[in-house]
């Protein structure tokens, strides 16, 4: 039985952003998270390592990958930060309904489109034989790969926050339907370098 094991992993904790430089690479702190998560992962199997375009995402992926020998690394827009869902505000609570509305026409357009290639891409079992996949990508796009595991209804990727360096797991197989295997896991993070990237409320 031919399967898919896709891990995914939230990029680590970015540089405070500045307002002539809004794109930041990582902090001190997500370098030691990225770092961490290669050590995690050195003893797996990869076939491929893909990775959104922005700095924090490459830079994960470029610290991660140096712990996995001669697996190929792959810049891809379809796991970048974008909105998966033009989704309906109506019925939202107000937060979210006002989050919504800070999305412009392109954005609405093109992030589920670059969500639905992502999806059709890493969210199938193999043709033959056992694929491992890892993603090095955002909060949303996880956030709707887990709602689509469960068949949950599409708004359901609001309000799904990852931590940085967290590691979710689905196994996609041609025996039955999507198996969600872990979720944020963050077992090989001290508790100094967790919580990071979810809520400013959260408390570890």
């Amino acid at each position: 039985m031919a399967s898919r094991l896709l891990y995914l992993a939230r990029h680590g904790e970015q540089r405070r952003a500045e307002e002539e430089a809004p794109e930041t690479g990582l902090s001190d702190r997500g370098r030691r998270q990225a770092s961490l998560l290669g050590e995690r992962l050195r003893r797996l199997r990869f076939d491929t390592v893909h990775h959104g375009p922005l700095r924090r995402a490459a830079e994960t992926a470029e610290l991660v990958a140096s712990a996995l020998a001669g697996v190929p690394v792959h810049a891809a827009e379809m796991v970048g930060d974008h909105l998966p869902h033009d989704t309906d505000p109506a019925g939202l609570p107000p937060a979210y309904a006002s989050f919504l509305a800070g999305f412009d026409e392109r954005e609405r357009t093109d992030g589920p489109r670059r969500t639905a290639e992502a999806v059709a891409r890493f969210a199938t079992p193999p043709a033959d034989g056992d694929v491992r996949d890892l993603v090095i990508t955002h909060n949303f796009l996880i956030a709707w790969f887990v709602r689509h595991a469960l068949d949950a209804p599409e708004r359901r990727w609001l309000g799904l926050n990852h931590h940085n360096c967290g590691l979710t797991v689905i196994r996609y197989s041609s025996g039955g339907p999507p198996n969600l295997i872990a979720v944020n896991d963050v077992a090989h993070l001290p508790p100094e370098l967790r919580g990071t990237g979810l809520p400013p409320d959260y408390v570890v």
